[in-house]
């Protein structure tokens, strides 16, 4: 089952395709914390990211994020860019979660927030 999951579906991790075209031409630059691995191709013209998981894209970190789209040349795993000390851990975006950022007065939110900021115009 898991064969034909790969064979149809692209969004359950790698597809049999990108398997053969890894294996042919790509070279292993790293890893991630979250699993995901990081290859390019033997000249470096191309790379890319094989998921651990689902595959979405904010699963990326910020700094294999500047790797794969050619903001820097050397991947983290030679030269690491410094973090600050202000820098939050990565999330992954929790859009259509349970997790999502509901904001004060949104419908969605299970008890409303009482707004003191806001007077409702009345015409005199």
């Amino acid at each position: 089952m898991n064969f034909l999951m790969r064979m149809l579906t692209w969004w359950n991790g790698q597809t049999v395709g990108t398997q053969l075209f890894t294996a042919r031409n790509g070279v292993k630059v790293g890893e991630d914390q979250e699993g995901n691995v990081y290859y390019q191709t033997k000249d470096g013209k191309r790379r890319w990211v094989i998921y651990n998981g689902e595959i979405e894209a904010s699963r990326i970190p910020p700094e294999w994020h500047g790797w794969i789209h050619f903001t820097w040349d050397e991947p983290p795993t030679e030269s690491a860019p410094k973090r600050q000390s202000w820098e939050l851990p990565h999330i992954e975006n929790r859009t259509g979660t349970a997790l999502a950022y509901v904001p004060p007065g949104s419908i969605r939110r299970p008890e409303p927030v009482e707004r003191r900021d806001y007077e409702a115009w009345q015409p005199e």
